[in-house]
Order: structure tokens, then C-alpha cells, then sequence
């Protein structure tokens, strides 16, 4: 009787285990290109786990590219986005585009605070109704 009750938990346990690995072992020189190119491959087949592991892991390791970090907050605000986790990704949309209210914004990158913004308005359009309702 007992082993009819482990067998399936040992199953189950192995699917839980598999689809919450994260990113490989990754190589110290490994690039951030590569790791943007990983984050997509793993985005494309919907593991967001995983490919938010891998934009972590550049703001971890390539904090003085700042291209590379800009890249690492969008995409991680625009996961969280696909996921329809809306406020958190407002936030964090928000977050990014406050950085470019500095004297050095043409230092960074544009293409993220025109992006930003209309993922923004895309936001807004999907939770108007429920602001009205809740």
C-alpha cells in the first residue's frame, strides 16, 4: 500500500524538479549577447523562469554595460508583462523610464524608453476596466 503511495509522489515530484531547473550551468565567459540570446530562446518557448534567470544574471555580472543592463529591465518588465502580472510590470516599466529623467539620458539607450512607454499605454488599456469595476 505504501509504495503505491510514493511511486506517483516520486513522479511528481521529478516533473516539479524538471520544469523548475533554471538556466544551465553558465560559463564565466560567457557574454551578455549570449545570455540575451539564451533568454530569448528559453522566452519562445514560454519558460519565463528560466529566461528571467538569465536577465538576472546580467544585471549581476555586467552592471557597468549599461545597454546590456537597459536590455536586462525591459525584458524582464516585458515578461512580467506577458505574463499579465500588470502591476508589477507598470512598476517596473516605471522604474526604467524614471532613469532616463537625468542630465545623462542621451548616454542611454532610446529604443527602451519609447518601447516602455507604449507597453505603458498597452497596460493602462487592459486594466482600465477592472480600475472602473475594483
Amino acid at each position: 500500500m505504501k509504495s503505491n503511495f510514493f511511486i506517483p509522489l516520486f513522479v511528481l515530484s521529478l516533473i516539479l524538479a524538471a520544469c523548475a531547473s533554471g538556466p544551465e550551468n553558465v560559463s564565466e565567459d560567457i557574454t551578455p549577447l549570449e545570455l540575451v540570446q539564451r533568454a530569448q530562446e528559453a522566452t519562445d518557448r514560454n519558460r519565463y523562469g528560466t529566461a528571467l534567470q538569465y536577465y538576472e544574471i546580467i544585471l549581476d555580472k555586467f552592471s557597468y554595460n549599461l545597454e546590456m543592463i537597459f536590455t536586462a529591465k525591459y525584458e524582464i518588465a516585458f515578461i512580467h508583462y506577458k505574463q499579465r502580472k500588470y502591476d508589477l510590470a507598470r512598476s517596473e516599466f516605471i522604474d526604467l523610464l524614471a532613469q532616463y529623467d537625468t542630465p545623462d539620458e542621451e548616454l542611454l539607450p532610446a529604443q527602451f524608453k519609447r518601447l516602455s512607454t507604449i507597453v505603458l499605454e498597452q497596460i493602462d488599456e487592459k486594466t482600465k476596466g477592472k480600475k472602473k469595476s475594483g
